[in-house]
């Protein structure tokens, strides 16, 4: 049988603050929820908002370091697997996909939240620069916002 592959990259803010639990084995786990924004175009050609809601879980030190660092609303990458899980509850069977968390990287300031991965656009609009550095009859040009001919493109 072949093997499959199942790795998932979110970049998203908490919708809550994230909550340490511990099971009868003793081993941490840490569930937290994410909110993914996108934009897209309908079919009236308009650009629209929606938001995906992303259940996460985080076990061991890393759970642990998630709840005592990250709070509601700041922004965090985490890589990690799909994993379906599924349970009975009031007579029902209930099923849900999540995402196993392997890393979750802390994005933003410290004590940041609401905002867009710790980034804030310049006041002034966007710099264009444009320098050479010369090492070794090689030349590095940074061109900074303008735009790229294809035809300068050697290949």
């Amino acid at each position: 049988m072949a093997r499959s592959f199942n790795q998932v990259i979110l970049m998203g803010n908490l919708t809550r603050d994230p909550e340490l639990r511990q099971i009868p084995s003793g081993q941490s786990v840490c569930t937290f929820s994410l909110a993914l924004n996108r934009s897209f175009k309908g079919g009236d050609g308009e650009w629209q908002e929606a938001t995906d809601y992303i259940d996460v879980v985080a076990w061991g030190p890393l759970g642990e370091r998630v709840s005592q660092y990250v709070t509601k609303g700041r922004p965090v990458l985490v890589n990690g697997r799909l994993q379906s899980r599924s349970w009975e509850q009031d007579g029902q069977k209930r099923s849900k996909v999540e995402v196993n968390a392997q890393d979750v990287t802390f994005l933003g300031g410290r004590g940041e939240g609401n905002d867009a991965g710790g980034y804030t656009p310049p006041a002034s609009g966007p710099k264009k620069t444009t320098s050479s550095k010369k090492s070794d009859d090689v030349v590095i040009e940074d061109i900074g916002d303008e735009p790229i001919n294809l035809e300068d493109i050697p290949f």
